[in-house]
């Protein structure tokens, strides 16, 4: 699945590029995992003011309301000034006059949903369960705190929910756990206030890296202009069950939280 940084990879991929774009025609696929919710014509002579991230979902805002836009699973986004004919997997092509914005997503788990604005009821229902963005001023280490001492689930699952922290998905709660030395069963009501601190500057630092490296590529992941990402060949724990830790060389352990793989080193993340 597309995580924070793929998601805020390909919003930097496009987003200059489709600014200030008339919207010319949309043309929507098969059904998606939530309907559209706007006649596609309505959107035709609209302008596309910018694109900006929330969590993972894209929000692609024009002069009268705003797409918020979902990769799911295993959705991409290409942005181009010709597109070659839509195949059974390509299911919304936006049309403007900067280019054709095109949603690829094999598994359809991903979604395109008009809103009037960001505070309506059809983007509320979507956003407003998110927690702060982990790379903004907002995510503040004493608060950030003060929100886990309320959770008692082990501390991988409770990052991944989204609540306290939005986007730390799979991949980059492994990697800011092994990074910060936490153990990814702990739970997260009896991480103390330094271990906290080392988490939180062990988030922005890990997603601030993978954004730098266009994301993870583990599978058919491409940005708005078709390239790949390559954090995933400096990861330090994910997917590299047996592998050598690269910091003690212990061999690399995988267990399963929640139904999702988890990876860590049992020497450098005792607690």
């Amino acid at each position: 699945m597309p995580e924070l940084p793929e998601v805020e990879v390909t919003r930097q991929s496009f987003a200059d590029r489709i600014a200030g774009a008339q919207v010319l025609a949309l043309h929507m696929g098969k059904p998606l995992r939530w309907a559209l919710g706007q006649d596609p014509q309505a959107l035709v002579g609209r302008t596309v003011m910018g694109v900006r991230r929330r969590g993972k979902y894209l929000l692609i805002d024009l002069d009268e309301g705003l797409l918020l836009v979902h990769l799911g699973m295993s959705g991409s986004l290409n942005f181009a000034m010709h597109q070659a004919p839509r195949g059974p997997h390509d299911h919304m092509d936006l049309e403007t006059s900067q280019g054709v914005l095109r949603l690829h997503d094999p598994r359809r788990f991903g979604a395109v949903v008009w809103a009037p604005s960001q505070d309506a009821p059809e983007a509320q229902k979507l956003l407003s369960h998110l927690g702060v963005e982990p790379l903004s001023e907002s995510f503040e280490a004493r608060h950030f705190h003060s929100q886990l001492k309320r959770k008692h689930a082990p501390i991988k699952q409770v990052l991944l929910a989204g609540q306290v922290v939005v986007g730390v998905g799979n991949i980059y709660a492994s990697e800011a756990l092994f990074l910060a030395g936490i153990r990814p069963t702990v739970k997260a009501s009896r991480l103390s206030s330094p271990r906290v601190a080392r988490l939180h500057a062990a988030i922005q630092e890990v997603l601030s890296r993978a954004v730098a490296k266009g994301g993870s590529s583990l599978r058919d992941f491409v940005n708005a202009q078709g390239q790949n990402g390559y954090f995933q060949l400096e990861a330090s724990v994910y997917g590299r069950t047996g592998e050598p830790c690269r910091v003690c060389r212990t061999p690399i352990k995988q267990i399963v939280q929640g139904q999702r793989s988890t990876f860590f080193c049992s020497t450098c993340q005792k607690f």
